[in-house]
């Protein structure tokens, strides 16, 4: 898997991940959830309980017991006890957090739901069956209404950050909305306008007309430790104010996201998508926006973008709707046992840097194929994931300085940051693309893939394939019957292993007859068809 800081990726939910990143392959066994199909995330809480008076009680005897006792015998105490109370949380947090509607116009059916008004003649048609003739006449007598109506089209839930109306929630949930309408937990209902949304980090911000509204408070998640008790508040399925509570399993998870992920084991289903993790002191810590599952619905692994990084993103769409990222123009891999002993590292830490893209920063400041990128401005690359977060983070024309692992020798450079493919370079590209005939990728067929990692490709029971993370609405690829989370094997009668060879499978497509495409989707293997342009 690589990560593309230059060259317009192929990738899924967005070929979006050009510039700073190119998405690593994230288990699609990682269902990013999505409108009403399948929207996912929820309100996360956690609380500090407070112990009852009994506990209390019962801890003053334990302590006295303990006293009587021989030292060795404190060995058996246990670490934990008594279960928390959400109570007092779910008081504070649950007016701050609200329900999302995404509705869809459709062409309304000319003679749908028109009567002629009589109440009794709605009564018999409802619940007996019954139609009178008379009104089905004057029903075919009225003109026909072609216009256009809303319907609901997807569920989601966010929860507020200011007390005038702006509120957070997964980019996902707003995306391709033609309008939203935002549920108070008093029941109070608004129209929903998206002030901005970043696909790359599936962070999104609503506004609302309304004021005096319940913000929520925001804790960095530096503080946030595995074990602690968490709790979600959200719309799974449409059931409003729902609460599932569970515990922090995982921090800084990497699923081949942009972001590295808090995995917790808080029950997230369908509609939960947007809603705030809360730690124990009431303070929202996350957005609950993955899950890991084969089935579509909760498997007891959930994942939460770190709030931090969120309100970065979320500052940003507030003051100019979109986000601003640097790029220093590198492919790069992860730093694998094979690669750490060949080059006598001892761990497996910083970016292999496979290619590097001509006159970008990175080939300006003189890295090189084969570098190891151990240290950005200062901070250690721990993970591969943690580069392009951190390029994506710097300012555009700020210099820094990048320590690199060369022939065994360390060495630092400074490098120029520029400015992400994100802000107006990629229509450039994409011109430019088409005059070199290059733009016959996974794009063209409305979707974006990502390499499977081998530890990926065991879990998910395949030899080989890329893995799906976006279908564009109306696309080719959704005409075809493909899915987030489907695994391509082959496409055109061609063997897929990695995104190149999908690209390379791509441009071999007829301009002008249907081509098949093997997917596997659940341990099983099925067909589509892939159309001509039409």
């Amino acid at each position: 898997m690589s990560f593309d800081f230059g060259s317009s990726p192929a990738n899924p939910a967005d070929a979006k991940r050009d510039g700073v990143y190119s998405r690593r392959g994230s288990s699609r066994a990682v269902t990013t959830a999505a409108l009403l199909t399948g929207l996912i995330g929820g309100v996360l809480f956690g609380c500090n309980y407070p112990a009852s008076a009994q506990h209390a009680a019962s801890g003053a005897q334990a302590a006295v017991v303990a006293a009587s006792q021989p030292a060795v015998a404190s060995s058996t105490a246990p670490l934990v006890t008594g279960l928390p109370d959400f109570t007092p949380l779910v008081e504070r947090v649950g007016p701050s957090v609200v329900n999302i509607r995404v509705m869809e116009k459709v062409q309304r059916n000319p003679f749908a739901g028109r009567s002629s008004g009589d109440p009794m003649e709605e009564l018999l048609r409802r619940f007996f069956g019954i139609t009178i003739p008379d009104g089905g006449s004057r029903r075919r007598q009225q003109a026909p209404d072609s216009g256009m109506e809303e319907r609901p089209a997807g569920l989601g839930s966010g929860f507020v950050l200011s007390a005038d109306g702006y509120i957070m929630t997964n980019a996902h949930v707003v995306d391709d909305a033609d309008a939203l309408v935002v549920t108070l937990p008093d029941k109070r209902e608004f129209r929903g306008k998206v002030v901005g949304k970043d696909k790359r980090t599936d962070v999104a911000v609503v506004k609302i007309d309304a004021k005096n509204l319940s913000p929520v408070k925001v804790r960095n998640v530096d503080n946030l430790k595995v074990g602690q008790w968490v709790v979600a508040i959200g719309s799974p399925f449409g059931l409003e104010n729902s609460v599932t509570a569970g515990i922090v399993s995982a921090k800084q998870r990497d699923t081949g996201e942009y972001l590295p992920f808090i995995q917790t084991d808080v029950a997230i289903n369908p509609g939960n998508s947007g809603g705030p993790l809360i730690n124990m002191s009431g303070e929202v810590v996350g957005i609950n926006s993955q899950i890991y599952s084969r089935s579509g619905g909760f498997m007891g692994i959930s994942f939460s973008i770190p709030i931090d990084e969120a309100m970065r993103i979320a500052d940003q769409l507030r003051a100019t709707g979109s986000v601003t990222r640097g790029r220093i123009g590198v492919q790069i891999d992860p730093v694998d046992k094979e690669v750490a002993e060949s080059l006598g590292l001892a761990a497996e830490q910083g970016a292999l840097v496979r290619s590097v893209e001509a006159n970008a920063p990175a080939d300006k400041a003189g890295i090189q194929p084969g570098d190891i990128i151990t240290k950005f401005n200062g901070k250690n690359i721990e993970r591969t994931s943690d580069l392009p977060r951190l390029v994506g983070e710097t300012k555009p024309g700020t210099t820094v300085s990048v320590t690199l692992l060369r022939n065994g020798s360390s060495k630092n450079v400074s490098v120029v940051i520029g400015k992400s493919l994100e802000e107006g370079q990629r229509a450039e590209a994409g011109d430019a693309d088409k005059k070199a005939g290059a733009v016959a990728n996974a794009r063209s067929l409305g979707l974006e893939v990502a390499d499977i990692s081998a530890a990926q490709r065991k879990q998910l029971q395949v030899k080989g394939g890329v893995l799906v993370q976006d279908v564009a609405p109306r696309s080719r690829a959704e005409q075809a019957g493909l899915q987030e989370g489907d695994v391509i094997v082959s496409l055109g009668n061609q063997p897929v292993d990695s995104v190149s060879s999908f690209n390379a499978a791509v441009a071999k497509l007829p301009a002008d007859k249907p081509a098949t495409v093997l997917i596997q989707r659940g341990g099983m293997a099925h067909y589509g068809v892939i159309r001509p342009r039409p």
